[in-house]
């Protein structure tokens, strides 16, 4: 089985039909999405109808949450945006009636976790898997990380971070930043296979380890792992979000720098 795990696309369409292009090219037998789907980027409605149609699997993450019922903890800059998304969701004019309701209702019914066999996939953490973080300086917390590792049944897939990299139960962290020039587009990694890890499939939509090129990851044949950095037309992204008043230009110039 060869599975491409995607996370974070955040309403970013170009983003998101790169990769799928770039999954199609790697053979892939199936995808699935650790959330955040929309939130911050301007297309929200049309990342959730591909996501929907090709993913086997999707998870609820943060922003989804969000959007479909009061954000909770989210700053200023990030609320606006979430309300904004969710009256797209509610009244898209470039979808059919009764689509954008439709695209609500594939929300609502995510799933917050999903275990198959000794892999577990979240959006956030095995703790909490919808909100927490799993930050790259939390092992220098052991106590967090060994309550965390504790539920994880051999590897953890997760996003939310939005930093890609691979998480050991040393504990230590592998960042894919550290691990690929900017000339190349896959990392690929052995995972321990007589211990555990969690695996941060870094963001489609709006990467934060200041490369700008989107991330997923394939994992194949039990313990490998194949990271992929995919080009997109970012400036494309960028002026839509600025185009858009109640979307803060930040959330457009962020992605030029990948943070």
């Amino acid at each position: 089985m060869k599975r491409a795990v995607i996370s974070d696309i955040h309403g970013n369409l170009e983003a998101l039909q790169e990769v799928l292009r770039d999954i199609e090219r790697q053979r892939v037998d199936e995808v699935f999405c650790l959330g955040d789907v929309v939130g911050y980027g301007p297309n929200p409605c049309e990342c959730v109808k591909l996501v929907r149609d090709h993913c086997r699997m999707v998870l609820l993450g943060n922003h989804d949450q969000g959007a479909l019922f009061d954000p909770d903890g989210f700053n200023v800059g990030a609320e606006r945006a979430i309300k904004w998304t969710r009256a797209q969701l509610e009244h898209h004019d470039r979808l059919p009636r009764n689509a954008a309701d439709q695209l609500a209702d594939f929300l609502g019914e995510l799933r917050r976790s999903h275990g198959d066999g000794d892999l577990l996939y979240v959006h956030g953490s095995a703790r909490r898997p919808i909100d927490e973080y799993v930050f790259p300086e939390d092992i220098y917390n052991p106590l967090k990380m060994e309550h965390i590792f504790e539920l994880v049944p051999r590897y953890c897939f997760q996003g939310h971070t939005h930093i890609g990299g691979v998480f050991t139960a040393d504990p230590d962290f592998r960042y894919v930043k550290d691990n690929l020039a900017a000339d190349q587009d896959e990392w690929q990694v052995e995972l321990p296979s007589a211990s555990k890890a969690m695996v941060n499939v870094g963001s489609v939509g709006q990467p934060r380890d200041h490369d700008p090129r989107a991330c997923y990851v394939i994992h194949e044949n039990d313990s490998t792992l194949r990271f992929r950095r995919v080009k997109y037309p970012v400036e494309v992204t960028c002026r839509k979000i600025h185009a858009i008043t109640d979307l803060d230009n930040y959330l457009g110039d962020r992605l030029l720098l990948g943070k």
